[in-house]
């Protein structure tokens, strides 16, 4: 069955996202090497730097289910990530206090310092591989018909 124009036009546009997301994953990836990071270890530091805590340092942490949604890893993929974060010094697990079957991660002072220093080359990545570009806005909803 032959694809219908707007069929095509949207497989083209998914595959233009694909794209677009794997060259600012690798231009990423290679800036962030030089502060022993790749990509994924920054958006965990960065979600976890944004968490709120009671002297607003943004220390508290989440749970690892609360950041596997912001940072789209599977469960799995984020504890492995999580653990060699752990072991790099950079993040703390703990026991969920609201369930003791959970996990919290947080940032150690260590890895708010990294993160610090990586901010903004990651930033820079971002600025210079996304801003301007219209294929790189916010996607439409979807509708249905």
């Amino acid at each position: 069955m032959a694809a219908t124009q707007d069929e095509q036009a949207l497989v083209t546009r998914w595959r233009s996202i694909l794209a677009l997301h794997a060259g600012v994953q690798c231009a990423l990836d290679r800036a962030l090497h030089g502060h022993g990071l790749c990509g994924s270890d920054f958006e965990v530091l960065d979600v976890l730097a944004g968490t709120p805590d009671d002297d607003g340092s943004g220390s508290g942490g989440y749970r690892v289910q609360q950041i596997s949604e912001r940072v789209h890893l599977s469960q799995s993929a984020l504890s492995r990530l999580v653990a060699r974060l752990e072991k790099d010094g950079l993040v703390q697990r703990s026991a969920c206090a609201e369930d003791r079957r959970g996990v919290r991660v947080a940032l150690t002072a260590e890895g708010r310092a990294r993160h610090g220093e990586a901010l903004p080359v990651q930033r820079a990545v971002l600025h210079r591989m996304l801003a301007g570009r219209p294929d790189a806005a916010a996607p439409e909803p979807l509708t249905s018909r």
